[in-house]
């Protein structure tokens, strides 16, 4: 369990589309195998700690005629931002994708002196 001993908590949201490779005929919706779609993600202010990031699939346009496989994760989570990642593999054609997400953390609370 994480525990949040700062006095303020922030949150921030976000949605991106990740890609949308049927358009110009790009990996993940002509390509095979493992394929990858990484993408940075930096917080609008940061937070005091790494917080907890949730993360899902807000939209996704997929070829009906294959396997829909997908992994969506937060990765190198820091105060600061973190790695959104998008991965398939075997024969699923994704032609775009869009995620969304959610950072929960300790934030600097105005109230909160540190006294030495």
């Amino acid at each position: 369990m994480k525990r949040l001993t700062a006095g303020a908590v922030g949150i921030q949201q976000g949605s991106r589309v990740l890609f949308s490779d049927y358009a110009d005929g790009g990996q993940m919706w002509t390509g095979q195998g493992d394929r990858e779609s990484r993408h940075v993600v930096k917080f609008k202010e940061r937070f005091l700690d790494p917080p907890s990031v949730m993360v899902a699939i807000s939209m996704w346009d997929i070829d009906h005629k294959h396997n829909a496989r997908a992994d969506l994760t937060a990765e190198n989570v820091t105060a600061g931002g973190f790695h959104l990642v998008f991965r398939t593999w075997g024969d699923s054609r994704i032609a775009r994708v869009r995620a969304d997400w959610t950072a929960i953390g300790p934030v600097k609370d105005d109230d909160h002196w540190d006294v030495e």
